[in-house]
């Protein structure tokens, strides 16, 4: 079975947010985010609570140490794709949404932003003494 028929089968409709839910700004993000009902339901989903979901990522491709990834109308999107497809989907109530949507809703700005964004992750993740996702 691929990881979109596995995700699909667990958590039918909607979209899925799988997510490292130790790094505050993921967490936050995912909880902060205010998506479109037009979306469906919302699967917000801890990877750290998921080895075996990881690794069936890992193994299509899918580093949840290098991004985020949401499956959303049968597709898997990632990183910066991730990101810019989730502000497409979601409202501009609030001020994060509002500059959230303003920011990713650019292919081009999600591009260039995302790696930078990852980059602030992964030193936060260190300075806090926490570890990467099992490889």
């Amino acid at each position: 079975m691929n990881i979109v028929s596995a995700l699909q089968a667990e958590y039918p409709g909607g979209l899925v947010i799988v997510y490292d839910g130790e790094c505050p700004f993921c967490a936050s993000y995912v909880q902060v985010l205010k998506l479109r009902e037009s979306a469906g339901p919302v699967h917000l989903v801890d990877a750290r609570a998921r080895p075996v979901l990881v690794g069936m990522l890992r193994e299509s491709g899918y580093d949840l140490n290098q991004g985020m990834a949401a499956l959303y109308g049968g597709r898997i999107y990632y990183g910066d794709k991730c990101v810019h497809m989730l502000a497409l989907l979601s409202t501009e109530s609030g001020a994060f949404n509002r500059i959230n949507s303003a920011v990713f809703r650019s292919r081009a700005l999600s591009r260039v932003l995302y790696p930078v964004l990852r980059c602030g992750r992964n030193f936060t993740l260190r300075l806090m003494g926490r570890k990467k996702l099992p490889e």
